[in-house]
């Protein structure tokens, strides 16, 4: 049951975090095992490439992705917060890998495909800023 599942949790980020590090993303607390989550900072690819972490977390979408908690904690730059769920198979954690090397590769050579994504969602990025300014939380009926 319960301890199963927390095994699997725990299994499965140390996998994940383990390929992510082969692949050369930088782990924010190397040597640290991760419990159900752990950290990869984009802090060399901001600064090198100009490709931020919430690029990668928007272009993770294109491949059918779920973005990852961005910039959270607030003391380790341009990062990612990775949480693979316990019920994920080993052939998604490994084609989110792949999904993680294309993007850097993409960063690479195509900046500007990273930068613009989400490209295959109905709604591009939104304004978070304004957004976040301009509260609405209301709901109105369309206009006839």
């Amino acid at each position: 049951g319960m301890s199963r599942v927390a095994e699997y949790s725990a299994l499965n980020a140390n996998y994940l975090m383990k390929r992510l590090e082969a692949a050369g993303f930088e782990l924010a607390f190397p040597g640290r095992r991760a419990t159900h989550e752990f950290i990869v900072t984009l802090r060399r690819e901001a600064k090198e490439l100009g490709v931020t972490a919430m690029d990668f977390a928007k272009r993770l979408l294109d491949y059918d992705y779920h973005a990852p908690t961005t910039y959270f904690p607030l003391l380790v730059p341009e990062c990612l917060l990775i949480e693979p769920t316990e019920t994920e198979p080993k052939e998604v954690l490994d084609g989110f890998v792949e999904a993680m090397e294309q993007i850097l590769e993409e960063a690479r050579t195509e900046p500007d495909k990273v930068k613009g994504a989400p490209w295959s969602q109905p709604n591009r990025r939104f304004d978070e800023v304004r957004a976040a300014r301009e509260l609405d939380l209301r709901w109105q009926p369309e206009a006839d």
